[in-house]
This record gives C-alpha cells, sequence and structure tokens, in this order.
C-alpha cells in the first residue's frame, strides 16, 4: 500500500526576516489526505503566533518498506508552580542523565526562538554541530501509528506530536536526550527526553503568553558519525507506536476540572479577569462599590450616555412600541425606528444606505463572513480587533495579515497574492493605540488592484473629524470605503452596529449576513436613542471639538508630569509592560478615586501592558490636569518586580 508523508510549513516576513509559524509532520494513506491537509491549512492560518502569509505544503508518496517502526517512550508529568520551578526541573533531569552543564545548555534556548528548526548540541563542548544555524536541523518524515483514537483529521494535539517528536529524536545515533520548550505562546509546557528516562512533561516553563522557546539535540558521540545522525533525524521515515492521546492521568472525578486549572493558571499569569459594578450611567463621574471615581475607561466619548434628550427618546419609543422587538426583521417584521435610524446613518457617512445589527461585533463578524467568498482574499491589518479577526475566520476566504499601517507590506502581500477578488479591512481608529489608519493608502491600493475596502469606525465616529463624522472627514477625502461599518454602542451612547454604503453592498448583506438574518432586531429603545444621540452629533459639533481639546490637554498634562505618550484619537494609552504592574497600578488608581484599566494579554501582546485612557467630552480641564499627576504618581510608586 502506497503511504504519503506530509509536511506543513508555516511562516511570515517581518523587517525583510521570515519568521517560523508553525509546522507538522503527518503520515497518512490517500484517503486521510484532503482532511489532514485541510487541517494543517487551518493551524497555519489560525496560530496564537499570528497569521502566516506563507505556507508550504508537501506531500511525498512512500512505501511501508521504508518505514521504521519504533515505541513511544514512557511518559511522566511533573507538575510544577511556575516557570523558573519547571526550568530547575529539567536541571534535575540533565544532572540525572550526567551531563553537569545544565545551565549552560539551557541559555542556549535564547537563540533558538528565531530558528526554524532544533539546535544539534554537542553535549560536552556545547558546540552547535547543525550544517546551518540559521536554519537548525529538522527532524521530520515521523508521525503516530494509525489508531481508531487517533483520527487522521484531529486538530493539534501538542501532547501527541511531542511524544512522536521525542520518540523519534532519542532513537537516533548518539542522541542522548532532547529538551525542549514550545514557542507557542498560548502553550507552556515543555518537556525533557532520553532513553533512560522517557518523555517528562514538566506542566510550566515559560510564562503565558510567551513567545520563545525552541528544541535542542543533545549529541555525545564521535565528530564523524554526525552526519548519520543527521541522515536518521531528517530522512527516515518513521511510525511511532502506542502514542498515548493524553498525557495519561488518572480520569477525572472533577468534569470541570480542567476549566480549573486554567483558570488557576490565569490567575498566576495576571490574566484573570473580573468584572466592576456601577450605580451610576456612564459619565465623567461614577460610583461604584460606594466610591465616586473619575471615568478614565468609558467609550461614551460625547458624554451623552446620561444626556436627557437621548434618555427621553429612549423612553418615548417604549411607552409607543414596547420593550422588544419579536424577532427578526425578516421574519418578524421592522419598526419604522430602525427603517429611519439606517437612513440617517447612511445620510450622516455619506452613504446610499445602511443596515443595522445588534452589536458592532455582529456587524463585523456578519459583513466579512458574506463577503469573504471561496477563492476572494481578505487583507487584515495585524492589528485589527477580534471581531474583524473573527469574521476573517468565520468566511470561506482566505486571509492575509500585513504589518500594522504598512503600505508598502500591504502592497507587497497583494502583488505576491495576486487576488482576483477581494477586500482590505481595517480598524478606523485602532481601539488599543488610538492610532488612525492609512485610509488614503488603502483607497488608493485597492483602487489599483481592484479590491473592495472596509474600515470599522467603531471609535472614530463622533471622536475625528472637524464635526465628528470619521476617518473620511479626518482625512477630507471625496469618497468613502466601499464598506463603513461603525456602531451606535461608543459616540452614540447606545448599541448596536450599522454598514454603510452601496445599494447593492446593503441588497447583497441582508439576503447573505447571517449575523442579521438569524438575530432578533435591536429593540426600540437603543434604536430612539441612537438617532437622539445622531442628531445631537449633527448639531452640536462643539462637543467633537470639546472631545479633541481634552485628549490634547490630558497629553500635555501627562508630559508635563513624565509620561510620554500620544494620542491621535480619545484613545491614550498608557503602556506598561508587565501585566502584573499593571494590575497593581489600576488597583491603586482605583483606590484613589480614578477608574482606569489595565489592558493586557491576549487584547494586547504579552509584556505590553497598559492603562488605556479613554477621554471623554465631559471631562473638566482640572479633572484631566489632576488625573494625569494621580496617575504618574502611581506608576511610580509600583515598582517593577525584579
Amino acid at each position: 500500500m502506497t503511504l504519503y508523508s506530509m509536511k506543513m510549513r508555516a511562516s511570515r516576513e517581518e523587517n525583510g526576516l521570515s519568521q517560523h509559524i508553525s509546522g507538522a509532520e503527518k503520515i497518512l494513506s490517500e484517503a486521510e489526505l484532503g482532511d489532514n491537509a485541510a487541517a494543517l491549512l487551518s493551524r497555519a492560518l489560525h496560530h496564537a503566533k499570528g497569521r502566516a502569509d506563507f505556507i508550504n505544503l508537501k506531500i511525498e508518496a512512500t512505501t511501508p518498506e521504508e518505514i521504521a517502526y519504533i515505541e513511544a517512550l514512557p511518559v511522566a508529568t511533573v507538575d510544577v508552580a511556575n516557570a523558573a520551578e519547571g526550568q530547575q526541573t529539567i536541571l534535575k533531569y540533565l544532572s540525572q542523565l550526567g551531563i553537569p552543564n545544565g545551565a549552560a545548555i539551557m541559555r542556549q534556548f535564547s537563540h533558538t526562538y528565531e530558528m526554524r528548526g532544533a539546535m544539534l548540541l554537542d553535549v560536552d563542548t556545547l558546540e552547535r554541530l547543525e550544517p546551518d544555524p540559521a536554519r537548525g536541523l529538522r527532524a521530520t518524515y515521523m508521525d503516530a501509528e494509525h489508531t481508531p483514537a487517533r483520527q487522521a483529521g484531529d486538530c493539534k494535539n501538542h501532547f501527541q506530536e511531542a511524544i512522536v517528536l521525542a520518540s523519534k529524536v532519542v532513537s537516533a545515533p548518539h542522541i542522548v536526550a532532547e529538551i525542549c520548550m514550545s514557542d507557542d505562546p498560548d502553550y507552556v509546557t515543555g518537556y525533557v527526553a532520553a532513553p533512560s528516562i522517557g518523555y517528562v512533561r514538566i506542566t510550566r516553563l515559560k510564562a503565558m503568553g510567551c513567545p520563545d522557546g525552541g528544541r535542542i539535540f543533545l549529541y555525545c558521540g564521535p565528530r564523524k558519525e554526525v552526519p548519520a545522525c543527521i541522515e536518521y533525524l531528517e530522512k527516515q521515515k518513521v511510525l511511532v507506536r502506542h502514542v498515548p492521546v493524553n498525557p495519561g492521568k488518572a480520569p477525572l472525578t472533577d468534569s470541570w476540572q480542567p476549566l480549573k486549572d486554567d483558570l488557576t493558571m490565569r490567575r498566576s499569569a495576571q490574566l484573570y479577569r473580573t468584572i466592576k459594578t456601577l450605580q451610576t450611567p456612564q459619565r465623567a463621574q461614577v460610583k461604584s462599590d460606594g466610591q465616586d471615581l473619575l471615568m478614565l475607561a468609558s467609550n461614551s466619548y460625547l458624554g451623552l450616555s446620561d444626556e436627557p434628550r437621548v434618555k427621553a427618546a429612549a423612553i418615548e419609543a417604549v411607552a409607543r412600541y414596547g420593550a422588544g422587538s419579536g424577532g427578526s426583521r425578516l421574519t418578524t417584521g421592522t419598526l419604522p425606528l430602525h427603517n429611519a435610524l439606517e437612513a440617517e446613518l447612511a445620510s450622516f457617512k455619506n452613504a446610499n444606505a445602511a443596515l443595522l445589527f445588534n452589536t458592532g461585533y455582529m456587524a463585523n463578524v456578519g459583513i466579512l463572513s458574506a463577503l469573504g467568498t471561496p477563492g476572494s482574499i481578505i487583507f487584515s491589518d495585524e492589528l485589527n480587533h477580534a471581531s474583524i479577526i473573527d469574521g476573517c475566520r468565520l468566511s470561506h476566504a482566505r486571509t492575509i495579515v500585513y504589518r500594522h499601517n504598512d503600505m508598502a507590506d500591504l502592497e507587497a502581500k497583494i502583488q505576491a497574492a495576486a487576488p482576483t477578488h477581494g477586500l482590505i479591512v481595517s480598524d478606523a481608529v485602532f481601539s488599543m493605540d488610538g492610532d488612525i489608519a492609512d485610509l488614503p493608502g488603502i483607497l488608493q491600493l485597492a483602487k489599483k488592484y481592484h479590491l473592495l475596502s472596509m474600515v470599522d469606525e467603531a471609535h472614530a465616529t463622533g471622536v475625528i473629524g472637524a464635526t465628528g463624522h470619521g476617518i473620511v472627514e479626518h482625512f477630507g477625502l471625496p469618497k468613502n470605503p466601499d464598506v463603513l461599518m461603525g456602531t451606535m454602542s461608543k459616540a452614540l451612547a447606545s448599541e448596536g452596529g450599522f454598514v454603510c454604503g452601496s445599494q447593492l453592498l446593503i441588497d447583497y448583506l441582508r439576503n447573505t449576513a447571517r449575523s442579521f438574518i438569524f438575530s432578533t432586531s435591536l429593540a426600540p429603545a437603543p434604536l430612539a436613542a441612537a438617532q437622539a444621540a445622531l442628531t445631537i452629533l449633527r448639531t452640536e459639533p462643539q462637543r467633537v471639538q470639546r472631545l479633541q481639546e481634552n485628549t490634547r490637554t490630558f497629553c500635555a498634562a501627562l508630559a508635563e508630569n513624565g509620561i510620554q505618550t500620544k494620542a491621535s484619537s480619545a484613545i491614550v494609552p498608557i503602556i506598561i509592560g508587565d501585566e502584573g504592574r499593571a494590575m497593581r497600578i489600576a488597583q491603586k488608581l482605583y483606590d484613589c478615586g480614578i477608574f482606569l484599566t489595565a489592558i493586557r494579554y491576549p487584547t494586547v501582546a504579552q509584556d505590553s501592558a497598559r492603562l488605556r485612557a479613554a477621554i471623554m467630552a465631559t471631562h473638566t480641564t482640572a479633572e484631566l490636569q489632576d488625573a494625569a499627576g494621580t496617575i504618574a504618581a502611581a506608576i511610580q510608586s509600583v515598582p517593577i518586580k525584579k
């Protein structure tokens, strides 16, 4: 019977260098090729290290006679409390194996992260033996022997794949051990493996979100036999028998235990999330837990959530139309409020038509999954909001991520992909850094390569542009992007999402966007509230000007207190770095009367935690200046833990 070796390698280019994203090995029958190819491509496109822009899928025929069968290493698990304890555990096992220079070996991990393969290290001299140190050594042509417990199209199983690789590696001539720390930011487990100790799984070797990692193969033997070792690792086809499906822990007596363990890890990594309760409306001054606080975390940028005219409109709508809408607009009917708000939004955005969604998240998911048809390509900024990312994932399009706001990188990737049809999508104002997309550049590239253009104006409407009309007004452009999405939940002080564009676009989305078709429509109160807020925005542009002036005041006050930051919108990021320190500073500020949220991984990259200040038009100059001083003092008073 003919078998096939399948290899997947995924990478992306960063700063002119190729960065490894993901890789996998399979040995399959012909009937298994399709499901596995799809699974591996999905893994390459949806990886915690980012989205690949180059994927190589290689399939080679082989025969059973070319395959060596070996037994899986026996498995043991060492549960440790933290990464430092985990690394000490590896040193203990290396010493047990008669390897005295374990600390020096562990320091070699600082060189493995950028490598595509593993390091082959002389265990005595610490000399590197790979022919190409930049590439590293790749152990390839291996898989677990197929059993009923191992299905062809399985999603990634870190544990099984590690057992297969470790079993092959320590079977190679003169390999005395392998140590591994996963380079997946969301997987903190690693291992040490050797014939005499088996596969020793160590539960924590790094902090959650850390992208560092790699593999080191430890060689002890004559130099003249190094080529034979490399030949086995890179060329010998191996199927590993009796590979366990999971780490072999005792059956769970508590089916909730994995979730408890996950939350425990999040707490230890300062990534656990809690919710604070407010006893007042969203406004500049709020009350939480009985304490008066200055609100610096609200997206109610124009301060309209507590505006009497907005509240009165919502109350009147409930009195006239009731509390709920009763169902989907396509099955239950629509209200005059839906139609009126869509017409007002289209007019405000200088578009032909608009369509409402229940949330901004549902708008992005619905739009992108509908426009991302088979054969199309979506080009997405690497810092786009999660709702855009999820919309891309739910579409049938191929997604290519370009470097943040980098039009040269975007054009290079468009040229390399040579799309016949597709879409460029970007936040208008990026929600964690507050910077503004290069819309002129996006529109120029979209026109040049016959692509659709889309921007998410969630944090732009009512915030940027001289009168708050958003990114098109900000740049003084004569034309909108093809798809202009926004929300009513921020400056418009209500809830819901919307999309504006041509009548063709709106007709298409009404018939294809699943989050619109299959959702109960917005209730009367938020519709009327949003329309009232939109009217205020149209007729009182001084609110927008006040918001923009407040942002400049706050940034200047921070600078006077030694905190350098910049803001192109109403979002002011104050970078802290360490997640734990950011949490402690935020709590100290809360205790001092300032509601300012710490933003952490995975919302932002690991070790780039920040205080995300959101300015409102209703803040006073004195409040913002006092807050800047308090923030600076809190940052200074909370030390960086070594």
